[in-house]
């Protein structure tokens, strides 16, 4: 069995912004993020032959928790002096439609409170052994990538879907150069500026992959710095020292939490709400799409009488 772990946010805003705002709902009012989506979920789950389909949902895009230990956390990102992430006027209500769609459609939808959708999907994928194929675009959840739990990426780079790579460990090291456990410490040195973490200066992406293959993680690269250990320099070893607090601070915002209390039966997919969905499809004037999404999860559901 094949889960698909859905980071839902990136699938929606690439939808909203790959396709026009001219595809519209009966009243005119924009769906083309939603009707983007639910076409990309279908070539997914025909795509990986599944019907087993989990949407995590950031219910708290930046938790306080995150923007106590780094200030500047996505700061970026926010809509003006307001506390709220800035998101464009015609997505909001078609991001609320799409929850409301995938609840209908009985497709298990989790997020926790003061916890990121990335954190829900490190929580999923921890444990257990049944294949789980994350789909992203986040390249912070390289993280979660495990042979052993079967966990691969299904990352979405440019392209059509058919250029998306499906990474398990050994292709994730060849395309970032460190294994998926060093990658947050890679990224930490390099700094990331879509999340707003500051890295160290002077340390670009190839110094910070040859850092962690030489001293292992972000513990070993700052032992050295101590002591100025080849291939360190003395200068960056100084620099190294002096950034090591906020580097470390950096490291726990950036590493998604694996122990969030989510039951089982919460991951298990629900009957569907047939008028409901009827209902919401012919609102959003997305009928066919969504009729084609439950046609492929019908196609796919192992648990159906044949």
């Amino acid at each position: 069995m094949t889960v698909l772990v859905l980071d839902t946010a990136t699938l929606y805003y690439r939808a909203f912004f790959a396709l026009p705002e001219t595809m519209t709902a009966p009243d005119g009012y924009p769906n083309n993020a939603v009707r983007g989506t639910v076409s990309m979920l279908t070539r997914l789950v025909n795509l990986h032959q599944t019907a087993d389909v989990i949407a995590c949902w950031d219910d708290d895009w930046r938790p306080q928790w995150r923007v106590e230990l780094v200030p500047e956390y996505k700061t970026h990102r926010l809509a003006g002096e307001e506390e709220e992430e800035e998101v464009p006027d015609t997505l909001g209500p078609q991001i609320t439609a799409l929850a409301e769609i995938l609840d209908a459609l009985g497709i298990p939808r989790i997020g926790r409170s003061n916890y990121e959708a990335d954190d829900v999907i490190a929580s999923v994928t921890a444990h257990g052994s049944t294949e789980r194929i994350v789909v992203t675009n986040d390249r912070d959840l390289v993280q979660v990538i495990n042979d052993e739990r079967q966990v691969r990426l299904h990352m979405m780079v440019p392209g059509g879907m058919d250029a998306w790579p499906l990474l398990d460990v050994n292709a994730a090291h060849e395309r970032f150069g460190v294994e998926p456990r060093q990658y947050v410490d890679m990224a930490v040195l390099r700094g990331d500026p879509s999340d707003g973490l500051p890295g160290a200066p002077g340390i670009g992406v190839k110094t910070a992959i040859r850092l962690i293959q030489a001293f292992g993680d972000l513990d070993g690269v700052l032992r050295a710095a101590l002591n100025a250990t080849a291939p360190l320099t003395p200068r960056l070893a100084k620099t190294l020292c002096e950034h090591a607090e906020s580097l470390r601070a950096a490291r726990t915002v950036a590493t998604a939490v694996t122990t969030l209390n989510i039951p089982t039966r919460a991951l298990s997919r629900r009957p569907i709400r047939p008028r409901l969905l009827s209902d919401l499809t012919t609102e959003w004037g997305v009928e066919r799409p969504v009729n084609e999404f439950r046609a492929a999860l019908d196609a796919h559901d192992d648990s159906a009488p044949q």
